[in-house]
């Protein structure tokens, strides 16, 4: 089994990818738009990307591709984050920071208290901020301990996100959609008429009437033009139950386009 991820190694989506499968064959991409296609291209069996943070909210790049990819979303794993700020043991006064976007998204308020004049800059992941910390003492990484440990860095500070509470979701694409195991979630993208008035709450009403309940809705810019959007929704139930796929063929009639991204387990409490 090859598991696709962002790497390189030491990223929280290595957590996320040993959580859901022990015993598979890691397989890095430079970034998550690469992991998100490799399943199609069969370049790997599953590969396991971050859809949505607790804190930083949706990742666009991977709702984005997941309208172009054809391979079908067949489980999520979540996970909390404990995010630290790691740098050579010899490390002098830091005047860089670096890490992923949603990492430093996610340590805003830290940043801004203890390191008020130092230079922000955007990596990859946050295991690519960790190798790149490794090269100047004036350097400094947001990420994982794992990645501390990895590229031999010294923790400065530990649990710095801004909420306690910070946990990251990830889908695993795979070749299959699984079976039904009556504790599961549908993902589905939607393109709604604009100019039709009500079609949103028409599309949600179809749920609703089957007491479908509705666990996240996302927007997200056609880039067709301003104010045109898609819509990401997860819903309660397999898209092989009768209820849900009464639903989706009642829907298919009140929508411009419909995709069903994948039926998979809901993921365990964290």
């Amino acid at each position: 089994m090859r598991l696709g991820l962002l790497g390189p190694e030491g990223t929280f989506s290595e957590i996320a990818a040993k959580k859901w499968r022990k015993d598979a064959e890691l397989v890095f991409f430079d970034d998550m738009e690469l992991a998100a296609m490799a399943v199609d291209e069969g370049r790997v069996d599953e590969s396991i990307v971050a859809i949505e943070n607790s804190v930083e909210g949706p990742v666009g790049v991977i709702h984005d591709r997941l309208l172009d990819i054809k391979s079908p979303i067949i489980g999520e794993v979540v996970i909390p984050i404990r995010q630290c700020l790691m740098a050579r043991p010899d490390a002098s006064e830091i005047k860089v920071i670096l890490s992923h976007p949603q990492g430093l998204g996610q340590c805003r308020s830290y940043i801004r208290e203890h390191y008020p004049h130092a230079e922000i800059r955007s990596t990859g992941s946050t295991a690519h901020a960790a190798k790149l910390a490794q090269e100047f003492p004036e350097m400094a990484a947001i990420g994982c301990s794992a990645s501390a440990e990895k590229y031999h860095l010294k923790v400065l500070a530990e649990g710095i996100q801004d909420r306690t509470a910070n946990y990251t979701r990830f889908l695993v694409i795979g070749k299959k959609t699984p079976a039904p195991t009556g504790h599961d979630k549908t993902s589905l993208a939607v393109y709604l008429d604009r100019d039709r008035p009500g079609a949103l709450y028409e599309f949600l009403g179809e749920f609703a009437a089957r007491s479908i309940n509705m666990t996240r809705i996302e927007s997200r810019p056609s880039k067709l033009t301003l104010g045109d959007y898609w819509f990401f929704i997860d819903v309660e139930g397999h898209c092989q139950d009768k209820n849900m796929s009464d639903a989706l063929r009642s829907l298919k009639d009140r929508t411009s386009k419909l995709k069903i991204l994948g039926s998979y387990p809901v993921a365990d409490k964290v």
